[in-house]
């Protein structure tokens, strides 16, 4: 596709702050777009179809799959999680900036489709800094917390297949990195 160079995989193991630092990129300019992603989960209160995820019933996610209608997809706690490729090629034909928020797998799988895409691995500062932003969610068990560092090294030993790393030292600074990367791959002048 002619537009992929308009396309940017975000990715990086857990607590790196992909989702914060894309925000921050979005909220200083709007004009990039986010994939909207589709899953088999139910909505939660407050949430919208088509903004916050597409929501689909296992088999209709399935049948997505099957009719190789999903970029990439992951499995996780019971619910199907992907992006679908009429979401990506409708922005990239439109001309738009897209970028998407993909654990490394889903990466891989959008680097054999989009080679023209630019993949960015997001580092943490440190493994302990890692550790840190992991146990300061609050959100889960030791156990839990664990087995994610555990899943981190092993997504963290792909970074050298992506097409740059940024170090994710504060947010801001590391969203105004980004978006020179974006300027720069894409063509555009700042």
């Amino acid at each position: 596709m002619e537009n992929e160079k308009y396309l940017f995989v975000v990715s990086g193991a857990a607590g790196t702050g992909k989702d914060s630092v894309v925000s921050a990129l979005r909220k200083a300019h709007p004009e990039i777009e986010k994939t909207v992603s589709a899953t088999t989960r139910s909505p939660r209160p407050g949430e919208q179809e088509g903004v916050d995820y597409y929501y689909r019933t296992k088999e209709q996610f399935q049948q997505l799959i099957d009719q190789d209608e999903v970029v990439e997809h992951n499995f996780f706690n019971g619910n199907y999680y992907g992006t679908l490729k009429e979401e990506v090629n409708r922005r990239l034909n439109a001309g738009k900036l897209v970028v998407m928020v993909i654990d490394v797998h889903g990466a891989a799988n959008i680097r054999r489709m989009y080679p023209g895409a630019t993949t960015i691995f997001l580092l943490p500062p440190s493994t302990q800094e890692l550790e840190r932003r992991l146990r300061g969610r609050g959100t889960e068990t030791e156990e839990s917390i664990r087995e994610r560092l555990e899943i981190a090294r092993n997504e963290l030993a792909q970074q050298d297949k992506f097409t740059l790393k940024l170090v994710n030292d504060e947010v801001d600074a590391c969203a105004a990195r980004l978006y020179d990367v974006i300027c720069q791959r894409a063509g555009l002048t700042r």
